[in-house]
């Protein structure tokens, strides 16, 4: 089985790769590990959607994957969701792409730019139709998401983006993995473990090695699962 792991930066899955065994570089940002009856691609993209978008593209051309898999950290929106939850991100969004008119926001659907149900989007977002087959994922929240290029730590900003778009998380680079995994036909993943609140930025809050702890605990429970 061909897997494809992607994330943002190696201290995102470090604990993974100590169960791995390394086989060889294929490419800039792409390592090959096995671990059990899988060949296992590792993708480290860097933070961002432009990069994440870029490597994707190669990397799905490069070779042909049973699965993929988007693992990383995320901000929550809702106290619903605990700092350390582990969740399925089951549909995302690009809430910047449009324009500013005054105090609204255009989308590209509202400017005319884009058919709100153009493949791979319905509604001008990206739903997750062709999900990994796994009983560990079915067990876990179900989150939607946003993909930003500057993650919310203003109050103003927090309360606009919760009216327009009612996200339960944030990432930097969740939809454009979608987009790609969509665009190609491979079955995709995306999951997150909530690293901090979206609120003003306080680091003091956050707790990034539980949430990291928790996620790489998920992600080998998935992979025991094949």
């Amino acid at each position: 089985m061909n897997i494809l792991i992607v994330s943002a930066t190696t201290l995102e899955i470090k604990p993974l790769l100590q169960h791995l065994k390394f086989i060889s570089r294929v490419s800039s940002g792409i390592n090959r590990y096995n671990y059990k009856n899988m060949q296992i691609d590792i993708l480290t993209t860097g933070v961002g959607m432009v990069p994440t978008a870029f490597l994707m593209g190669k990397a799905l051309q490069g070779c042909q994957y049973d699965a993929a898999f988007n693992f990383g950290i995320a901000g929550s929106f809702t106290t619903e969701l605990e700092i350390g939850t582990v969740v399925s991100i089951d549909h995302d969004q690009f809430p910047e792409l449009g324009a500013e008119n005054g105090e609204y926001f255009l989308s590209l659907i509202d400017l005319k730019l884009l058919e709100e149900n153009a493949f791979p989007f319905k509604n001008g977002e990206l739903y997750n139709e062709n999900p990994i087959k796994s009983k560990i994922i079915d067990t876990l929240t179900k989150a939607r998401g946003i993909t930003v290029n500057r993650v919310h730590g203003n109050n103003q900003s927090i309360q606009k983006i919760r009216e327009r778009c009612n996200p339960d998380t944030e990432s930097m680079e969740g939809a454009a993995f979608l987009y790609a995994c969509m665009i190609e036909g491979v079955p995709c993943t995306q999951i997150r473990a909530i690293s901090n609140f979206v609120e003003h930025r306080n680091k003091d809050n956050w707790n990034i090695p539980l949430a990291i702890e928790n996620l790489n605990k998920t992600i080998l429970e998935i992979l025991n699962e094949s």
